[in-house]
């Protein structure tokens, strides 16, 4: 589903976008409210409450109460409207990756469905939050989630009331953060029509990165994923490739690896930054050996690199980063890499502009519905022209 950027026309582009993702809705007043509350997102200044979307598109009095309706208690299958989020996104991106981006929902309160205290690295600091996974198509135009799922602690899945209280599903389980990762891919992946794409990610703040080495690559998908400077890898074996049977090498640390068999290129290799302008860096990777497992045919380890952006001052590695993609060139694997920042700089933007954080979401039904609506406004937004500020439910109760 590589395509192209097409020419937006105004309100009638908008109106076939909202068509497309809510028309497998039965209600006609169901895909009025659908359309409003992404107008809503799109058209309201500072932070997106229902009241003020409401006031920002509409005249009815009662359209924040239908909005919150809408979001909350009207049944409607978000996973339909991802998937049309998806074909339309991929229709208009050309995508060069598939990104997960873990992202910290601040919450005050214990109401919030799967809230609870957890370390944040990055803030360096124990923060009550709900915790949800996205995943990105990303391409040189920007970055679109189309996926996500919600961290559910123990507390919650095993507390009877606290989930019928949240309308946490039945079927809904406990799983440790790389599992939902590994459903996001495998959901993907089995969207008809979609190219594969890598997988790239930084989860080692989050969870244990080595099931989402094993599994992917076990499942043929391609991958650039950061890892811990600690993670054991085995060198690859001589001849690096095509060899079929080898007596496994010692591991090492990523880190050990790469200061003792790491090959530099310095000053040559181009990348892009957080920022999208194009750097040049020092690099420093070795081969390594990619630990597999392939569903009914066991482990199945093959050669990939381990590489990092060299520290000439400190003589060090830092951030290191493992692929099963040997055959790319440099630039491509560190061009992969730089779309993390990238996709981490679009979560922040949908923070502080996109109404990521302006929905209370005290039910699980209701923050799925909201993280979708705020990915397709933001997919909108990124890949059509704005919509027009106008008000069309003035007749709405």
């Amino acid at each position: 589903m590589r395509g192209r950027r097409r020419p937006a026309d105004g309100r009638a582009d908008f109106t076939a976008f909202t068509q497309r993702l809510f028309g497998h809705l039965h209600r006609v007043d169901q895909q009025r409210w659908g359309q409003v509350y992404l107008q809503g997102l799109l058209a309201t200044p500072g932070k997106k409450t229902l009241r003020r979307m409401a006031e920002a598109v509409t005249s009815s009095p009662t359209a924040s109460q239908s909005l919150q309706q809408f979001v909350n208690a009207s049944p409607w299958d978000w996973d339909v409207t991802r998937s049309e989020l998806v074909r339309w996104t991929g229709e208009r991106l050309t995508v060069r990756a598939w990104t997960l981006a873990p992202t910290v929902l601040p919450k005050r309160g214990a109401h919030s469905v799967g809230v609870h205290r957890r370390f944040v690295r990055e803030q360096g600091r124990i923060v009550n939050c709900q915790l949800g996974l996205a995943l990105f198509l990303s391409g040189e135009e920007g970055q679109v989630p189309v996926d996500w799922r919600l961290h559910l602690p123990e507390q919650w899945v095993g507390d009877a009331e606290a989930r019928r209280r949240a309308r946490i599903p039945e079927e809904t389980r406990q799983q440790a953060l790389w599992a939902q990762a590994l459903d996001l891919v495998d959901g993907l992946a089995a969207q008809p029509g979609l190219v594969r794409a890598p997988v790239v990610a930084d989860l080692t703040g989050v969870t244990d990165v080595r099931p989402l080495i094993e599994r992917p690559h076990g499942r043929g998908h391609g991958f650039v994923l950061a890892v811990s400077g600690q993670l054991p890898l085995a060198p690859a074996p001589e001849p690096y490739i095509g060899r079929a049977q080898h007596e496994p090498l010692p591991p090492l640390s990523a880190r050990q690896l790469l200061l003792r068999d790491g090959i530099r290129h310095p000053d040559v290799a181009v990348t892009v930054g957080p920022d999208g302008r194009p750097r040049r860096i020092q690099v420093i990777s070795s081969p390594a050996e990619i630990p597999g497992l392939r569903p009914g045919h066991g482990r199945v380890p093959s050669v990939g690199r381990v590489f990092a952006e060299w520290d000439p001052v400190r003589k060090l590695p830092r951030r290191i980063w493992l692929t099963n993609l040997p055959e790319r060139r440099m630039a491509d694997l560190l061009a992969l890499a730089s779309l993390h920042a990238r996709t981490l700089t679009t979560v922040s933007a949908l923070g502080e502009h996109g109404g990521l954080l302006d929905f209370e979401g005290r039910s699980f039904p209701g923050w799925h519905r909201h993280m979708t609506l705020v990915s397709a406004a933001h997919a909108y937004g990124l890949l059509s022209r704005p919509v027009l500020h106008h008000r069309p439910e003035r007749e709405a109760a």
